[in-house]
This record gives structure tokens, C-alpha cells and sequence, in this order.
């Protein structure tokens, strides 16, 4: 028999993705009016239901990233109480947990972080996806990926040349997803580091350069760029 995995979430970016990718296992992808993160209760009972083996916790808010800072309500409900019932249900049954924080959780001033460093996120949404990484800590049969990852093609027709990190397309992150179920801990997840300009132009060569330096109202760290030496032992890569 399949092993059956929920994802929550499925209808965002990364989750339309995850859609497509073609596996042996049953992928359960329910609109969040018949799974409500808010609801422990319609959790509880989904999960009764449906009996998943694993649970992907992709569903949260997140972008505009400045949502964090004036919808402060949502941004707790649905990053920090939403993943604490997610956590909850998964408990109560030992389901296998794999929860999706970001990269943004570290300090962002000198780069290539490993799992095992100090965290000082640097705006509301980070904060609030630590928040979520709390409860999923508590709860061993789990697995939290700091990831960073963004659309194909990249959306925006500028990038930060002074800013570096470790951006991974979705697709990418899709595939590398299967091979970690069975892993457990705090991973990071991602591609080389380098400026967001420099990995935009690789599919954009026209992408216009800009200065985080001269953008001082975004709040966003200057070198969030991670260490994937783990990720490359698990995969085999040299």
C-alpha cells in the first residue's frame, strides 16, 4: 500500500508545484476550507479520515513580506498557531511532520549558516516562521527545512546585487523534497551562495541591478546565504 502524504498548503506556489511531481506515493492536497490550520478540531479530523503517513506543512502567510508588520493577527494565527495545531494533530497520531521555516530565521550579516546557529530573524515574517519552528521543535517525529527557494522564473524584473543568499528554484526543491521524508531534525535546503542579481540573471540576463544599501525601508538580511554541507551528505552529492 502507497504511503499517503497531506500537504497543507497546496493551492500556494510551492504546493502547485509539488502538484505536478510525479511519485509513489498518495499526495492529499486539501483546500484549506476542508482543512482549516486555524481549527485544531478540522485538523484532528481530517487526519482521521484520511490517515496520512506524513504531513508537508507548507500553508502560512507570506508574501508581501510587509503584510507581517500590519496584519500582525493573521501573521501569528496562520505561521505560529496554525503550525502549533498542525503539530498538535500530528502528535496525537505520530504522523512523520515536515514542517517549511526559511532561511530568513538566521541573522543575515555573515553568511553561510550551518543548522546549529545562533537565529535573530530580521523582520515580522521570519519571526513569525521561528514561531511555527517552536512547536515543531517539541515534537521529535519531525523534520524543519530552512529553505530558500523562489518561483520560475524568477518574478521580479530587478534583483539585489548586495545581497547574498542561497536561492533554490521550486522545481528543484520539489525533487530534493522525496528524498528527505525519512529525515529528521533541522536541515537547510537550498542552492549555492551567491547575490540574488547574479542568480536571477542566469535565466534573466536582463534583470536590472539594485542596492538593498539604497532600499532602506526593506527589511532584509544582507547575507542570509546557507550552509548545505548536510544537505549534500544526505543526497550523496559531492
Amino acid at each position: 500500500m502507497k504511503k499517503r502524504i497531506l500537504v497543507t498548503g497546496g493551492s500556494g506556489r510551492f504546493g502547485t508545484v509539488l502538484k505536478k511531481l510525479k511519485s509513489n506515493y498518495e499526495m492529499l492536497f486539501p483546500s484549506k476550507t476542508i482543512l482549516d490550520i486555524t481549527n485544531l478540531r478540522s485538523i484532528q479530523k481530517y487526519i482521521k479520515l484520511k490517515k496520512p503517513n506524513i504531513v508537508i506543512h507548507l500553508a502560512g502567510l507570506s508574501r508581501p513580506m510587509n503584510i507581517h508588520d500590519y496584519q500582525i493577527q493573521k501573521s501569528i494565527d496562520l505561521n505560529i498557531i496554525g503550525t502549533c495545531n498542525i503539530t498538535k494533530a500530528c502528535s496525537e497520531k505520530n504522523i512523520k511532520l515536515i514542517y517549511f521555516s526559511t532561511s530568513y530565521v538566521y541573522p543575515g550579516t555573515k553568511g553561510n549558516y550551518m543548522e546549529t546557529d545562533s537565529l535573530l530573524p530580521v523582520n515580522n515574517y521570519s519571526w513569525s516562521k521561528l514561531g511555527g519552528e517552536c512547536a515543531v521543535q517539541l515534537y521529535k517525529n519531525s523534520l524543519i527545512l530552512r529553505l530558500c527557494m523562489t518561483e520560475k522564473p524568477f518574478v521580479h524584473k530587478a534583483a539585489f546585487y548586495d545581497v547574498k543568499n542561497s536561492f533554490m528554484y521550486h522545481d528543484e526543491v520539489a525533487k530534493i523534497l522525496l528524498k528527505l521524508l525519512n529525515i529528521k531534525g533541522i536541515l537547510n535546503v537550498g542552492g549555492k551562495s551567491q547575490s540574488v542579481y547574479n542568480f536571477a540573471k542566469i535565466e534573466n540576463p536582463k534583470v536590472k541591478k539594485i542596492f538593498l544599501k539604497k532600499n532602506k525601508k526593506i527589511k532584509m538580511p544582507i547575507n542570509s546565504s546557507i550552509n548545505i554541507d548536510k544537505l549534500k551528505r544526505i543526497l550523496k552529492i559531492k
